[in-house]
């Protein structure tokens, strides 16, 4: 699943509708995805970077002890590392975990994947 596509840009009205359309969705993905790993509403933040005319940006799902980031270059993977509270930007090792059309089943991933 592609969220938020690595050639997106905001060159044109129609570009800039498209690439709005795709950081409320993954929005709204990392929103579900929050509840499903079980994080309680106000212990975590979703940031949108729509970054500058000539490219994607990235949506961020920053947590105490998570931090989750979908776009940039990686259209069909997301970022995912440990933190240490929200403000920690640097976290621990980065992982990478395929993006899937289930939120539930890429919070599994997720998971699997911290868990080691």
């Amino acid at each position: 699943m592609k969220l938020i596509e690595h050639y997106m840009n905001g060159y044109s009205d129609a570009a800039q509708r498209e690439k709005l359309a795709a950081h409320r969705a993954a929005i709204f993905y990392l929103k579900k995805v929050a509840t499903a790993l079980g994080m309680a509403e106000g212990s975590y933040e979703v940031r949108s970077n729509k970054g500058g005319i000539a490219g994607p940006g990235e949506v961020t799902l920053h947590g105490e002890r998570i931090y989750i980031q979908i776009g940039s270059s990686m259209s069909d993977r997301a970022l995912v590392r440990r933190c240490k509270g929200r403000k920690d930007y640097c976290g621990e090792r980065n992982h990478y975990v395929d993006v899937v059309d289930n939120p539930l089943a890429f919070a599994a991933r997720v998971a699997v994947e911290l868990n080691g």
